[in-house]
């Protein structure tokens, strides 16, 4: 990761861990790669941090004693503001159950402690992109959408125009065409 981004150029991460060892060692090694880290030690302090700058990821511990991961997850997952934010479960659970339900509560990944730097890295690293695409994706689609219309328009424009008898009723028509478009009233 490029370590000269600036302060809003960097992915900003939310690391959720009621493990204070843990959020600091989370916290070194995402801010030595070039993260913006911000911590939180439960999951009301995550809920409270998330409504004032939403994060580009989270991980997330899942034993915590005020709202457990899971629960923290379903909540960021029933908010449509919230609901696009990937999920990375953290946790010393390993059974296979613990992951399942970390992925039914909307989890995108799970890691298990003790942590792997290298692991954790790559699958930040990971969501992080695949997040970014998501968002170019959809600012493409968008783009997509309204050129879609204006070729509508254009076709449609067109067509009219072929079947005009003269050069006032084909313009009379185009600018029916357009006003229709942007929601203006021909007649005014």
């Amino acid at each position: 990761m490029n370590n000269h981004l600036t302060s809003a150029d960097k992915p900003n991460i939310l690391i959720v861990d009621d493990t204070q060892e843990n959020l600091r060692l989370l916290s070194t090694m995402l801010t030595e790669s070039g993260y913006k880290v911000r911590k939180a030690i439960n999951g009301s302090i995550a809920l409270r941090a998330i409504k004032i700058e939403k994060p580009d990821l989270i991980l997330l511990d899942i034993k915590m004693p005020d709202l457990d991961g899971y629960e923290v997850c379903k909540k960021l997952k029933s908010q449509e503001q919230t609901a696009d934010i990937p999920v990375i479960f953290i946790s010393a659970l390993d059974e296979v159950m613990d992951k399942v339900k970390a992925f039914e509560a909307g989890g995108v990944d799970y890691i298990t402690k003790p942590y792997q730097i290298q692991e954790v890295l790559a699958r930040v690293r990971s969501q992080i992109t695949i997040s970014q695409q998501q968002i170019q994706l959809l600012k493409q689609q968008q783009k997509l959408i309204e050129t879609n219309a204006q070729l509508q328009l254009i076709i449609t424009t067109t067509k009219a125009i072929s079947k005009a008898k003269d050069f006032d009723t084909a313009l009379e028509i185009t600018l029916s065409q357009v006003c229709e478009k942007i929601g203006w009233d021909f007649g005014e």
